[in-house]
């Protein structure tokens, strides 16, 4: 398999379209390192066959919610937060939890479960857009309180729950 080696003049080894987002994806030469939230752009072609399978398989999770990812995975992150990426990963598609929950599972709090929850690299795969505020409020998102990013888990939601905006 070819190497994501870095490129100055391109920071990713492909961008995926979606509606009203874009997604960044980053690897190595043996796993995907990472996704990020972008503004909406084009999509760009992969620069590897390991990016082009995973812009394939996040692109027909963006046609349908229930499809199964099976990608080699490198998350960059501490003991703890490997163990809610872990609780998240079990979340159902179409179910969620909220940041109590998942913290009383842990034996920790709600403030360090949402910590790394905004430290996840690797949402859609981990589903962090899944945990909740209590009473089902949206909390935050990939380190957001508001604007782009919760758009971006509102859509996210709705597309787990069937509902397309």
């Amino acid at each position: 398999m070819a190497t994501c080696a870095p490129d100055p003049a391109r920071r990713w080894d492909a961008v995926v379209a979606a509606p009203g987002f874009a997604l960044g994806l980053t690897c190595t030469a043996a796993a995907l390192t990472g996704i990020e939230f972008l503004e909406p752009r084009q999509t760009q072609a992969a620069r590897t066959p390991l990016a082009a399978e995973a812009a394939r398989q996040l692109t027909a999770w963006l046609a349908d919610a229930r499809f199964q990812f099976d990608l080699p995975l490198a998350p960059r992150g501490t003991p703890f937060q490997h163990r809610v990426w872990q609780q998240i990963a079990a979340i159902p598609p179409g179910e969620t939890r909220s940041y109590g929950e998942l913290a009383r599972a842990l034996g920790s709090a709600p403030r360090a479960v949402g910590g790394a929850c905004g430290a996840n690299p690797l949402p859609l795969i981990v589903p962090c857009h899944r945990v909740l505020a209590a009473q089902g409020g949206l909390g935050g998102f990939n380190r957001a309180r508001g604007g782009f990013l919760l758009d971006v888990k509102r859509w996210l939601l709705a597309h787990e729950a069937g509902i397309h905006p």
